[in-house]
């Protein structure tokens, strides 16, 4: 797993009618040696109706895209926000990037790694047991969830929460290899437990 020390992790949400993706929230925050150091939270203006399902899930209101700024105000924010740092996302190769496309912003070649899909190289021997790979259920396994989850902002959280304790997990597997190695090395030297009398 390639280990970034600072990043962008973003998340958006969206209404879908008629099969047609309208971005309706753009966030994300950016992450630098492990905390958070600055964050980027919008609604996009759309005067399509929201369903009743994304209203109930997401919290958001038909008044705050009504009265939000235009997709192409809030993506030039965003890309201002990312500047030349890398991107990172939970299963965005799927959704998220293909709608910032649709939208007029390409964030292919920025996009350094995908938490879903670590998870995913991750679910036979370190979350084995885990019910389901969605944000929330990874963010509960490694105590890292926030309250609002289906929320951009509160999602993006997660997602580079995620990560950070999946990098804390590697390094720790790594230390763990290493002190075993000293204490197999140890085992096979007779003269080890003498070290400290010379």
């Amino acid at each position: 797993m390639e280990s970034l020390d600072r990043y962008v992790a973003f998340d958006l949400e969206f209404n879908t009618v008629d099969d047609v993706e309208h971005l309706i929230q753009v966030s994300a925050v950016r992450f630098e040696n492990g905390a958070e150091t600055a964050d980027f939270d919008a609604f996009v203006y759309s005067d399509v109706p929201l369903n009743s399902f994304v209203v109930g899930l997401t919290g958001i209101t038909q008044e705050k895209v009504l009265t939000a700024a235009k997709a192409e105000t809030v993506l030039k924010e965003l890309q201002a926000f990312i500047g030349d740092l890398p991107v990172i996302g939970y299963n965005a190769n799927k959704s998220d990037l293909p709608i910032l496309l649709a939208n007029g912003l390409d964030l292919t070649d920025a996009y350094a790694l995908d938490v879903y899909e670590i998870a995913d190289t991750m679910r036979d021997n370190k979350l084995h047991g885990m019910k389901n790979f969605q944000l929330k259920s990874l963010a509960e396994f490694f105590h890292v969830a926030e309250k609002n989850a289906h929320n951009a902002l509160a999602d993006a959280r997660m997602t580079a929460r995620v990560y950070e304790a999946m990098k804390d997990t590697q390094e720790a597997e790594k230390l763990l290899g290493k002190q075993n190695e000293k204490e197999i090395n140890a085992d096979d030297n007779p003269f080890a437990g003498l070290a400290g009398l010379f």
